[in-house]
């Protein structure tokens, strides 16, 4: 597929409602870093130190977390696949797992969060009307990274179908 010019890749990561909180124990950031939170999801936080945020954070849910099952990843991936290249995207690979999902996607920089937010609609509709899905299915927001060259794209290729080793919904684009 040939693509405009202008189209850039990016790593697209959307995550399910309720299942990455402020003060969660595996690390988290604060919006626009406006607090140092000591940690990340490779180096977590000790044991314990935000436990009073995440429990606060938890009360403030309107809904219960989401964890998608098997039979719903690859729905709410193929709607995802399906509502990007509608819009205009080469999307390359697709993970979803049980809470959140991973994307390899060339599109217009100007344009990353629209589509992405478009396809998260997307998906919600169709297991709305497929499933009778009903609450909330995503986080807000979500993150797009530009992807800077080469052996950045090849490394998160690779880290997105690695989700399949933990029973993720995995899939990628293949010449017809």
């Amino acid at each position: 597929m040939e693509t405009p010019p202008d189209y850039r890749w990016f790593h697209v990561v959307l995550t399910t409602y309720g299942t990455w909180l402020y003060g969660d124990p595996r690390g988290f950031r604060t919006r626009r870093h406006m607090e140092h939170i000591e940690g990340d999801y490779k180096n977590p936080p000790p044991a314990g130190k935000y436990a009073e945020q995440e429990q606060r954070s938890r009360e403030r849910l309107k809904h219960d977390p989401v964890h998608l099952s098997t039979n719903l990843k690859s729905l709410v991936g193929q709607s995802l696949v399906d509502r990007l290249q509608s819009l205009g995207a080469f999307v390359l690979a697709v993970a979803v797992a049980t809470k959140h999902a991973h994307l390899l996607v060339k599109l217009p920089p100007s344009k990353a969060t629209l589509w992405s937010g478009a396809a998260k609609r997307h998906a919600w509709f169709e297991l709305r009307e497929k499933v009778g899905w009903s609450g909330k299915l995503w986080a807000r927001k979500g993150k797009a990274t530009p992807v800077k060259d080469r052996q950045h794209q090849l490394n998160v290729y690779r880290y997105i179908l690695k989700h399949e080793r933990q029973e993720a919904w995995t899939w990628k684009w293949q010449k017809k």
